[in-house]
């Protein structure tokens, strides 16, 4: 699953400027099968999975996990076919109804929707490979740089009436809302944008109607040309234990009976992908755990919302993962992975 290349431009730019010293992006690029040539052109995409991975690696590295959402706040450019629906648009609207509509030529792990009600607009996002969610950082990243690119169509410093996410982020929920001067909620029910409803009215300075329609007729081709990704079994298991927590993990059983297969066709299915559901259980439990280390979020609320009975069960798996204790791995993270 690929993604727009401008986003892998814009995050070493920003990781650059940030560490000041492109030792250190260099060594996060490796560390995710990457280097600078992959971003140079004439590449137009690169992997999502590895554009996750660098956010996350670059939080590493510069010792603060506000990399990714500081990153979006500075995308401006890019040169996808929904990009360029939208600045020939004709006010917000119209490109956030553009948006929902191609937005999975650009990402297809994400669907957008425009919902107006009342006084406010909600952009809000879906996951359509429920895999990525885990990526809390990119999630980041991608609803910040939404921002970005509604304030650079519409020349206007827009500000949302709240931005929220559906993963906790612990003790630094201040630290998002310092860095953007708007409210920012972690735990929410829905992954979303919302604005005022008079937002949607605002003027695209590059209105062209007759490019705009000529680029609608294109995305249309694009969209009747290519293909919806098959969604594997294993990112749908995901997106159902990911919507079970927090404080259960559903079971093998319970998940094959939301999928519509007997325990048996879910256990083929997945041995087929090379994998198991209690593997996938382990992986994405251990997965959040560190990231959920590294946002400072206290350990008996880390046990709870990856399901553990108790702080003693979820240490103990802690250290069957990775060999050491939640609170030793906390310590490690303090410093800089990528420094030497």
């Amino acid at each position: 699953m690929d993604v727009d290349i401008s986003r892998l431009r814009l995050l070493i730019q920003t990781l650059d400027q940030w560490a000041g010293d492109p030792a250190i992006t260099d060594r996060v690029l490796t560390a995710c099968s990457l280097n600078r040539t992959d971003a140079a052109p004439p590449a137009q995409s690169y992997s999502a999975h590895r554009e996750a991975l660098f956010v996350r690696y670059a939080c590493d590295a510069v010792e603060d996990i506000t990399f990714g959402a500081r990153a979006g706040l500075g995308f401006r450019t890019t040169s996808s076919i929904t990009a360029y629906i939208s600045k020939y648009s004709r006010d917000l609207r119209q490109v956030m109804e553009n948006t929902t509509r191609f937005h999975r030529i650009i990402d297809p792990a994400l669907a957008g929707k425009l919902r107006v009600s009342g006084n406010v607009a909600s952009f809000e996002l879906n996951w359509k490979d429920p895999s990525y969610s885990r990526y809390h950082r990119r999630t980041e990243f991608l609803l910040f740089a939404v921002i970005a690119r509604l304030r650079a169509l519409t020349g206007v410093k827009l500000h949302p009436i709240e931005i929220r996410f559906q993963h906790e982020i612990g003790q630094h929920a201040r630290d998002y809302e310092k860095i953007s001067g708007f409210p920012v909620t972690f735990g929410a029910e829905r992954l979303e944008v919302l604005l005022p409803l008079s937002a949607l009215d605002l003027q695209i300075p590059t209105y062209d109607p007759s490019l705009r329609e000529h680029l609608l007729e294109y995305g249309e081709r694009l969209l009747a040309e290519r293909r919806l990704p098959k969604e594997r079994t294993r990112a749908k298991v995901e997106g159902l234990i990911t919507r079970s927590m927090p404080g259960k993990v559903v079971q093998a059983d319970e998940a094959a009976r939301e999928l519509g297969l007997s325990l048996r066709t879910l256990a083929r299915r997945l041995a087929d992908e090379g994998t198991s559901y209690r593997e996938i259980v382990e992986d994405l439990r251990c997965d959040l755990a560190q990231t959920f280390l590294k946002n400072g979020m206290a350990m008996s609320e880390i046990s709870y919302s990856l399901g553990y009975a108790d702080q003693a069960a979820f240490s103990t798996a802690f250290k069957r993962w990775t060999g050491q204790a939640p609170s030793t791995f906390r310590d490690r993270v303090e410093h800089p992975i990528y420094s030497s």
